[in-house]
């Protein structure tokens, strides 16, 4: 641990940067030479309101400015002025002695409104001594059950960028507590788990969670990232399975020899009770967003069930020579590659879009802007529909689309 590695195409995380350095302490060194940090998340009991949802901000006193205060304070010493003659005071040269009325928000210049930047606060106690606390109890071997302790990295190449906290989790999150009818019991997959936070919270509420990536050095983090949050996710009765799932591959890994490997058994099961996908901020390169449409087709296409998709992403603004302008490619092809989804027609599957709106409480400490979205998938079977429709006649034979419908399989192109 002597040396820390970093490139000339480093990236750096901005979901710490409001953070004091005490609050996320480097631990060890992955076998590339990245610092892992230690980050805990706490589950706010208390939450806002659908008015101050997604600010990430306390209610502020409204200030009323000087301007205003002074018209007030005139109109008032009239009124008071007409109740009755009052002998002016005079100081010793007899001059007329005036005494100000303080103001409780006074700023320098009289035509500007006083300015509070706050960030981050959500009416919670003091951080560090919620830390001294969380040592303390890590120590009698106790754990605050709405804790979420997340090893992660700050400072990676983009290929390494999994290995960070993004906004995105933390969204999905915040909507995945919002929603704990929903998921209950459910069986759900994670595409581009990263660090595992998303399908650690969806663990408190769904019965399996399939967290999938790629590279054995991002898959042994997450594991590990699992295996400290067991005090949240086995109360609960949740599952979270770390596996393997490469987008560019049509097969799941099955070889027992190999890490992160899927038993045939969990194959099945994922193809036969699959519930929800979720994905959260992995759309940042066209590339990769191609391969994420193709492989959610891919598997959706194949399940034997109606299959919700929830994605979460931040629009980041760049400068393009290309545009000679601030402008966000990559959302851009995003919303491409979810308008081409909705208008398949294919014969066998129909896929409905959302834009789902973030009025949902906020339940973990992080900034919520505004470049945050989310976007509801629903994959249906027309054979389904059709066959159920049928059995509403009293009509079950199935379909022959039904029948001939491939399953347990990942090699539709």
């Amino acid at each position: 641990m002597d040396q820390i590695t970093f490139k000339h195409d480093t990236v750096l995380s901005d979901v710490h940067m409001h953070l004091p350095n005490t609050h996320h302490l480097m631990t060890r060194l992955t076998s590339v030479g990245q610092p892992v940090f230690m980050s805990r998340f706490r589950i706010l009991a208390e939450s806002h309101d659908d008015s101050d949802s997604g600010k990430g901000l306390t209610n502020k006193k409204k200030h009323t400015s000087p301007r205003t205060d002074g018209v007030a304070s005139h109109e008032q010493d009239e009124e008071e002025g007409s109740q009755g003659a009052v002998e002016p005071f005079l100081d010793e040269d007899g001059d007329l002695d005036v005494t100000h009325r303080p103001r409780n928000n006074s700023v320098d210049d009289g035509d500007r409104d006083l300015v509070c930047p706050i960030i981050l606060q959500q009416s919670v106690p003091d951080l560090e001594q919620e830390e001294e606390n969380d040592d303390s109890d890590q120590e009698e071997g106790h754990c605050s059950k709405d804790i979420i302790k997340i090893e992660h990295t700050m400072a990676t190449p983009l290929e390494d960028v999994g290995k960070q906290v993004w906004r995105g989790a933390l969204l999905l999150a915040d909507f995945i507590l919002s929603k704990p009818d929903m998921f209950r019991g459910a069986t759900v997959l994670e595409l581009g788990a990263g660090t595992g936070l998303t399908s650690i919270v969806m663990a408190t509420t769904a019965k399996t969670v399939y967290c999938t990536d790629v590279g054995e050095d991002l898959l042994r983090l997450c594991s590990r990232n699992v295996s400290l949050n067991k005090h949240i996710t086995d109360p609960a009765g949740g599952e979270v399975k770390v596996k393997q799932l490469c987008w560019l591959q049509h097969s799941l890994c099955t070889d027992a020899d190999m890490e992160f490997s899927w038993t045939e058994e969990e194959v099945a099961d994922l193809y036969d009770n699959t519930d929800f996908i979720i994905a959260a901020d992995v759309c940042y390169d066209d590339d990769l967003t191609d391969s994420l449409f193709r492989t959610l087709y891919r598997l959706c296409s194949s399940f034997n069930r109606t299959c919700r998709v929830f994605i979460s992403l931040e629009k980041r603004m760049n400068f393009s020579l290309r545009h000679m302008d601030v402008c966000c490619e990559a959302y851009n092809h995003f919303m491409h590659c979810l308008t081409q989804l909705q208008d398949l027609e294919d014969g066998q599957w129909r896929f409905t879009v959302e834009h789902v709106p973030l009025n949902f409480p906020q339940f973990l400490l992080y900034e919520r802007i505004e470049q945050l979205e989310l976007w509801k998938v629903t994959a249906s079977s027309l054979a389904f529909e059709q066959t159920r429709s049928d059995s509403n006649f009293g009509c079950t034979k199935k379909s022959d689309a039904e029948q001939n419908r491939p399953t347990h399989q990942l090699d539709r192109s």
